[in-house]
């Protein structure tokens, strides 16, 4: 059974003066619209999966084919570096709008894919910061768009260092999908972008949820998504937000009134394994999640082998929602739940 608790900071936040995710969505699809492999991506009903979690309905935004890179963060690095193309161009090629500019990243997935991407597009340079772990399957993926692949330490962490340290010696721009104190401008942009999945899922559904279900890793994609579905539905739904047990960065932040960074074991929701909240992520959805839930390895697996049989094959990371809700999470059976497929599967 998941563990779950309710936010005290809704409503006002834990930064009301702070800055927030950007809820608006009306400018980011006239931005996206520049990348040839952009189109939206479908809204699914899944009977099968409200009869087994005991709700009314549950709908899946299927992320897992977003403009052929395998999930949501297509949306978010590409929409950022798109931004900065089209404020160069000034009505001239956005294709070569960014030629001579280098975008550095860190990445253990999907992200550095979006980098290099957006980058690609718009004429620029991609380096991207892996880790010794990350395998080469994956770096090949990034090098067959373009990126060049710099391997720097045992975890994550160390490769997110080597990046910050190479873009500031260089004069590069780091483009992280996380925000800190001095760094909140690009990771703003990163997460604007995902608020078009929100803008679709909105305009798909025939009404609107009774619950939303996000996970979370530093909290960009849970923290956009709430802050557009507020802005179209208010308070209506309940927004819960769903971490590994083994990376409760955001629920022990709300827990602790402030922004704290967790320890833990290496978790399979690999994507979701952030140890400490992006600091505009936490801001947001101190003001917009209603409740927060952690669940365990044993939890997202079981809930992962179970959706292929519903024709939503995915990893622990992409289905983590959906997996607290098969878990046990009790919303009623009068729930219309809206959740996210954020990924396709790896050896998809």
């Amino acid at each position: 059974m998941p563990i779950i608790i309710d936010n005290p900071w809704r409503g006002d936040g834990l930064d009301p003066e702070g800055v927030q995710p950007i809820a608006d969505a009306s400018g980011v699809a006239s931005l996206l619209a520049q990348c040839p492999a952009h189109r939206e991506t479908p809204l699914r009903a899944a009977p099968g999966i409200a009869e087994r979690a005991g709700v009314g309905e549950v709908w899946i935004k299927d992320e897992r084919e977003r403009m052929g890179l395998g999930s949501f963060k297509a949306l978010g690095a590409v929409h950022a570096i798109a931004r900065e193309a089209a404020s160069r161009a000034e009505g001239g090629d956005l294709q070569t709008a960014l030629a001579g500019e280098t975008y550095v990243a860190a990445s253990a997935g999907n992200h550095g894919l979006s980098v290099a991407a957006g980058a690609r597009i718009f004429g620029a340079r991609a380096i991207i910061y892996l880790a010794e772990t990350v395998p080469a399957a994956f770096a090949a993926r990034l090098e067959a768009r373009g990126a060049e692949v710099v391997r720097a330490g045992a975890e994550y962490q160390e490769s997110m260092e080597a990046a910050e340290t190479a873009a500031a010696e260089n004069g590069w721009t780091l483009l992280s999908d996380s925000s800190w104190e001095g760094y909140v401008e690009l990771p703003l942009r990163v997460m604007e972008g995902y608020t078009q999945l929100a803008a679709e899922a909105v305009a798909q559904i025939d009404a609107p949820p009774t619950h939303i279900l996000l996970q979370a890793g530093v909290g960009g994609l849970a923290a956009a998504v709430a802050a557009h579905a507020r802005l179209a539905w208010g308070d209506g739904p309940e927004i819960i937000v769903v971490e590994p047990d083994a990376a409760p960065a955001l629920i022990e932040s709300i827990r602790a009134g402030h922004l704290v960074s967790t320890e833990g074991p290496v978790s399979a929701m690999g994507r979701l394994d952030c140890k400490t909240p992006s600091m505009v992520a936490l801001a947001g959805l101190s003001r917009d999640a209603d409740r927060f839930a952690t669940i365990t390895e044993a939890e997202a697996q079981s809930g992962v082998d179970i959706l292929p049989a519903h024709g939503l094959a995915t990893t622990p990371s992409g289905g983590a929602g959906l997996a607290a809700l098969l878990a046990g999470l009790s919303l009623g059976p009068e729930a219309r739940v809206l959740a996210i497929l954020s990924e396709g599967p790896e050896d998809g």
